[in-house]
């Protein structure tokens, strides 16, 4: 039990500390401690100005790991990230210089504004976590998160993420305006609130590790059931062309035992799986032609499943 209880603490103190920075990110970021548990990826989509860069370069500095940016343009190439080979003139061989994508946290900041090809470039090392150049396959870092943010306002000059890509993102986030109150904290920080931190929090968990706590939290068969049954009624969705991938009912569960843990359960309620199921699931669906020229929304569709298929209400354990 002490065990399990630590990692709780570590994570209350990282809310805590991201908070007396950011205000008013409370849902988001309990969302993000989501990711860090389950070893995961999150795409962060929202307007600018909410703090989404800050929320990554906090977490990086705070848990104490390396940290890469990337800016995302027309003209960025997949070398730009993944690195290059490059000769060495004394030795007359090529030799790999390794991308911004070899480090532990990297921020693919408004990661639509590059080309298909380039945002391709993350795609093995977000599924296999590696790279491969030239024929050489080289492992990254452990853990290795990709934090990715896009605005969805500004379309022009965007290239929309392909459904394969989006479906490695555990959670897509939106951070949202804070309240009045919260604006009006902004006004009374000083400078010196404003800079962020470069001091680890004390006594991090293992991250790698965490997983196997994760493991433990116990989803039973009746949620288990409800959980594959919102998957299942999306692709059979008279509305939806895409429904949601198994990859998706393997993430959801990883997500419900991760917020489960954060909740200090050691098992899933419906509860989490419904709070999970738009920043889940919804970057995952994708409308039919019909339903889009109905201006039908994706969350109207994922609400109408929710509601059909039937909620657990007594299970063994909970």
């Amino acid at each position: 039990m002490s065990t399990q209880k630590e990692p709780r603490a570590f994570f209350a103190a990282l809310g805590e500390r991201v908070e007396r920075r950011l205000f008013g990110v409370r849902q988001a970021l309990d969302l993000v401690l989501i990711w860090i548990l389950t070893d995961s990826h999150v795409l962060i989509d929202d307007v600018p100005g909410v703090g989404k860069t800050t929320l990554v370069r906090m977490l990086a500095s705070l848990l104490g790991l390396r940290f890469a940016r990337i800016q995302f343009t027309p003209d960025l190439m997949p070398s730009d990230i993944t690195g290059t080979s490059v000769l060495n003139m004394r030795t007359n061989e090529f030799e790999f210089r390794p991308g911004p994508v070899f480090t532990q946290i990297l921020l693919a900041d408004e990661i639509n504004r590059a080309t298909p090809k380039t945002q391709a470039a993350l795609l093995e090392a977000m599924q296999e976590r590696q790279v491969t150049v030239d024929g050489v396959t080289y492992p990254l870092a452990e853990p290795f998160f990709v934090l990715a943010t896009q605005n969805p306002v500004e379309l022009e000059g965007t290239f929309p993420l392909p459904e394969a890509q989006l479906d490695r993102f555990i959670l897509r986030i939106r951070i949202g305006y804070p309240s009045e109150q919260e604006e009006e904290r902004i006004l009374t920080s000083g400078r010196d609130q404003r800079a962020i931190s470069g001091t680890p929090l004390p006594d991090a968990p293992d991250l790698v590790g965490l997983g196997r706590l994760i493991e433990q939290v116990r989803i039973e068969q009746p949620v288990r059931r409800y959980i594959v049954g919102i998957a299942r009624a999306t692709r059979t969705h008279g509305d939806l062309q895409v429904g949601a991938s198994p990859r998706s009912v393997e993430q959801v569960g990883d997500a419900a035992r991760a917020r489960a843990f954060l909740e200090g359960r050691d098992y899933v309620l419906p509860d989490d799986v419904k709070a999970l199921a738009w920043p889940a699931l919804a970057h995952r669906l994708v409308l039919t032609t019909d339903a889009r020229i109905r201006d039908r929304r994706v969350e109207d569709v994922l609400e109408e499943v929710l509601e059909q298929v039937p909620v657990p209400v007594e299970f063994q354990g909970a």
